[in-house]
């Protein structure tokens, strides 16, 4: 099967288990047939799916990953001390682990080809991540009860799937609604630390954070990266070499040249 077969094969399959959008007209180009495509993944509730139809989808999103060009450690530069900045699609690094920026669900975004890191994340690993968040949420609820929500700072650990990076570190960052306070600087830098201390009892060493709790999350960009930047450095001088390598992972051009200054 060519990767357009199974564009098309998955389109088919996905539009099959939603009533309402068997007779949704489907594009004719490849990019159209793509983003609708991961518009019908994103809003798929976790559930089961036939072995045929995640075989299909396992091998479209490994060719995906390929033609998007995945990226080894070898080739993110050291700056200083195990630290890196690395400017990009966190969904092409190979590294042991990667950070989601994740809601309190804490599965996943169902904005159909929404652009924040945790649809991305979701739709290049596959269904059965949705899969895996929900399994472990149910059973946190039923220890905590039916209206338990993920905790900020609390993270939650996943296998990456069809990712190039073995697992996924999920994790609720505080919301900053108003003026900044004491109060989110501690949930932020707790993040960082909560992170790199379930990586360390998993054996993980290398490791990409996102730029947690900015964005939507309106933490201010600055004082963000140097929470992160911060806290890591003062995590790796109680721990040593625990991690071999730590990334922070940047979209825009102005956090990256905010993250080189910092680890100067």
């Amino acid at each position: 099967m060519t990767q357009d077969e199974r564009l098309d094969f998955l389109i088919e399959a996905f539009k099959a288990e939603f009533k309402e959008y068997e007779k949704l007209c489907v594009p004719a180009d490849r990019d159209g047939k793509r983003q609708l495509l991961r518009g019908l993944m994103n809003v798929r509730m976790p559930g089961p799916m036939s072995a045929e139809v995640l075989a299909v989808q396992d091998a479209y999103l490994c060719e995906r990953a390929e033609e998007k060009g995945i990226v080894d450690l070898q080739d993110i530069p050291v700056i200083c001390e195990g630290l890196s900045v690395w400017q990009g699609d966190i969904t092409r690094l190979a590294v042991d682990a990667i950070v989601n920026a994740a809601n309190s669900a804490m599965l996943g975004c169902f904005v159909p080809g929404h652009n924040c890191i945790d649809n991305c994340i979701q739709t290049y690993a596959g269904v059965q991540m949705r899969a895996e968040c929900d399994r472990q949420m149910k059973l946190l609820k039923q220890e905590y009860g039916q209206s338990y929500v993920q905790p900020t700072a609390i993270p939650l650990l996943t296998d990456g799937y069809n990712l190039p990076a073995k697992k996924v570190v999920h994790i609720v960052g505080p919301v900053v609604t108003g003026s900044l306070t004491q109060k989110h600087k501690t949930e932020l830098a707790a993040c960082y630390t909560n992170t790199l201390d379930l990586c360390m009892r998993e054996g993980l060493k290398s490791l990409a954070f996102c730029c947690i709790s900015t964005g939507v999350f309106h933490f201010p960009n600055e004082e963000a990266a140097e929470i992160a930047v911060n806290t890591v450095r003062g995590w790796q001088e109680t721990h040593g070499n625990a991690m071999e390598r730590i990334i922070f992972n940047v979209f825009k051009d102005e956090d990256k040249k905010c993250y080189e200054t910092l680890m100067r």
